[in-house]
């Protein structure tokens, strides 16, 4: 009888794969082989080759970890000479914040980068774009802090601001983060909708950049002698308020009246609401479009500016948006003519062509229409030329 053929190499699996009944038994055939050529059983082969796999298995961590902790260290060195280059990732090592990082988010706190609060994590955060921040490390301001603390990063250029701009990240005292989309929808290109007013719902992005228009949520809260200076206040209250009636008699009496004059204010300005909507409804079917007594009771000003002006007529919307858009042009007017060196210091005759003086012209004009044909007097000249001058006056002041 003919000797079957030695067994070759295991058969290659793909992942997956059962191995059939001829693999294995080839399988086997070879592990048999291979342990009696090592002199010693199958089990025992079986145990040194799961002894081989496992220390193979950790020589492979150990080499992961090694190359992790080397990476860890060239990007610290990175940043301690001067920082990645942009668009280089460098990883974000956990621990405390670093002193520079702290130096650098108490002078960001303390600068106008007009902020935005958000919905951060179920928690109100406050949010800001990268180009205010990088501006505010540009500005004179920053070198004056600069010579005071000695822990704020030198900033020539743009490389070097977003170097320490990424401190902020690197120490997780900034996130970058986006708006998050409507639920069902994330994931999904839209057509870009309507602005509407409200509060962004934000999460964090994984890519810790450092563009213009990207918006980076704060983490760092600054000094917290505020709020602990408001919780004394707030128990100091609690307590005055639960101690009530023990107070002296002349105390809580001079309470009382204070408690009654505001119940008075009150009162008066829910009087005054009535009121205002009152003559509101009237002048609207007396004299349309109606007339609103104090019209920016109610809007988001101010506590003088709520009062200011006294009355004013309603407007629609197409009124409101029209008159929103000429301030709009008017102010991007006069930034463009300071831009051009225009403003209070421009030459008086240049600005004549943009003014329009039809409106105080045109009076004497029909007037010597109606009277004579002939030329107009000196009088005249020095009127037309007072109405001229307070419409540019009056152009200068808005």
């Amino acid at each position: 009888m003919a000797q079957p053929p030695p067994p070759g190499p295991f058969p290659p699996l793909q992942p997956g794969q059962q191995p059939t009944p001829d693999q294995i038994r080839q399988m086997q055939q070879q592990i048999a082989a291979e342990a009696q050529k090592a002199g010693i059983s199958v089990p025992q082969y079986v145990e040194r080759l799961k002894a081989q796999a496992q220390q193979n298995h950790q020589r492979m961590q150990m080499m992961q970890q090694q190359q992790r902790a080397q990476q860890q260290q060239q990007g610290q060195q990175q940043i301690q000479q001067g920082g990645a280059q942009p668009g280089q990732q460098v990883p974000i090592a956990p621990g405390p914040p670093k002193p520079e990082a702290l130096a650098v988010a108490a002078f960001l706190r303390s600068q106008n980068l007009k902020l935005r609060t958000c919905i951060f994590q179920e928690k109100r955060k406050d949010m800001f774009k990268v180009k205010r921040a990088i501006r505010a490390l540009h500005s004179p301001a920053y070198e004056k802090a600069r010579k005071k603390n000695a822990l704020l990063p030198e900033v020539k250029d743009r490389v070097t601001a977003e170097n320490t701009f990424k401190l902020l990240p690197l120490s997780l005292l900034a996130l970058r983060v986006s708006k998050m989309d409507d639920k069902g929808h994330e994931g999904h290109a839209h057509a870009k909708k309507k602005r509407v007013k409200g509060l962004w719902t934000v999460k964090v992005e994984p890519q810790q950049e450092a563009r213009d228009d990207f918006h980076y949520v704060w983490l760092y809260e600054g000094s917290q002698w505020k709020n602990k200076l408001y919780a004394v206040g707030a128990l100091a209250l609690i307590l005055a308020v639960v101690f009530f009636p023990v107070w002296p008699y002349h105390l809580r009496l001079g309470v009382w009246y204070l408690s009654m004059g505001m119940l008075g204010l009150l009162g008066l300005f829910f009087a005054m609401a009535l009121f205002r909507l009152i003559l509101f409804l009237i002048t609207m079917f007396a004299k349309p479009p109606g007339l609103w007594l104090f019209p920016n009771l109610f809007e988001d000003v101010g506590f003088f500016d709520s009062f200011k002006p006294a009355w004013a007529w309603h407007e629609d919307e197409k009124a409101v948006k029209r008159r929103k858009k000429e301030e709009r042009d008017r102010k991007r007017t006069k930034r463009a003519e300071k831009a051009a060196g225009g403003g209070a210091k421009a030459d008086p005759k240049s600005e004549k062509p943009a003014i329009k003086p039809e409106p105080t012209i045109s009076k004497p004009i029909t007037a010597s229409a109606h009277a004579t044909t002939s030329a107009p007097t000196n009088g005249d000249l020095v009127a037309q030329q007072r109405n001229l001058v307070a419409r540019v006056e009056e152009v200068e002041d808005d």
